[in-house]
């Protein structure tokens, strides 16, 4: 998503103090149980995958860091490419940007990646519905997904994938929404469960185009399955945010991106960044007793 407002606190746990460049940065939660963890796990997000920029090189550079932490998997948060949905965008220019993320995806192939759509991702400017590179539909392919949503499990763990990009934008429709509504109540008591979107489901920032329009509906949906330790991570903002609710927790991770590969604007703390967050990634440890940690790091020099 391109914003370019300050964010606002709304008095919400909030994940957002620097401590440097290439340094550990919040949102981090401290895990000071003995509880063994049973997964470690990247989360990108907004790629913005495009020629300009130098940007397939610096994404190789945060791919080369990510790859020393020893992650079993990545999960994708939207956006990967840097924008196929505006109405000026050219079937050639939408298959240049894809053509890039294959090639950066041989950069970490014996990686599996769990992605989901973000809305940029789609191409509406097809001459009609039934042109093959349309749509959802055809993004999907190109992420290598089941399915426009889906969920897994791992290691005692259930993921849910989900599409955020419907009629009013950040929200799950109503075919979604009662199969999620389903896969939630057929869980275990006390099941862990992590949730990837590309709009934020619940943040600080106020300013529109943030949350899920239907953030209401799942906030109560949620609160009903408050015996399940439950996670929430996102992106779309380009902020780091860490938001607390009713005891779900809310990551939104900045962009690998940061400013859309761009130097930045007024509001820029340093070069790239969108407001006071840097171009990163975020390293997720999950632990057996459903607990989990999130750890934001920057990359480039």
């Amino acid at each position: 998503m391109k914003r370019r407002n300050l964010l606002k606190s709304l008095g919400l746990g909030v994940g957002a103090t620097v401590l440097g460049t290439n340094k550990l940065r919040a949102a981090t939660e401290t895990n000071t149980k003995s509880v063994k963890r049973v997964l470690r796990i990247a989360h990108i997000t907004d790629v913005h995958i495009r020629p300009e920029h130098n940007a397939p090189s610096r994404f190789k550079q945060c791919i080369e860091s990510i790859t020393k932490m020893e992650v079993d998997f990545f999960l994708n948060g939207g956006d990967t490419i840097y924008a196929a949905d505006y109405d000026h965008i050219t079937r050639e220019r939408v298959k240049v940007q894809w053509d890039i993320w294959h090639k950066s995806r041989e950069l970490f192939s014996e990686y599996e990646v769990y992605s989901c759509l973000g809305n940029h991702n789609m191409w509406w400017a097809a001459p009609d519905k039934s042109d093959g590179m349309y749509g959802k539909e055809f993004a999907v392919k190109q992420l290598g997904m089941p399915n426009r949503y889906f969920s897994f499990t791992k290691n005692g763990w259930t993921f849910f994938v989900l599409d955020s990009n419907n009629k009013n934008a950040g929200s799950l429709d109503q075919e979604q929404m009662d199969w999620f509504k389903g896969e939630l109540a057929a869980l275990p008591e006390k099941a862990p469960v992590l949730i990837m979107t590309h709009y934020p489901i619940l943040s600080v920032g106020p300013e529109q185009g943030g949350n899920h329009t239907d953030c209401k509906e799942l906030t109560k949906l949620f609160y009903e399955h408050k015996d399940k330790p439950i996670h929430c991570v996102s992106g779309h903002i380009h902020l780091l945010e860490k938001t607390v609710y009713n005891n779900v927790k809310y990551y939104c991770n900045g962009a690998v991106s940061g400013f859309w590969w761009e130097d930045g604007n007024a509001d820029s703390a340093h070069k790239s960044w969108v407001s006071q967050t840097p171009p990163g990634y975020a390293i997720l440890d999950l632990y057996e007793d459903g607990s989990l940690m999130n750890s934001y790091y920057s990359y480039e020099v």
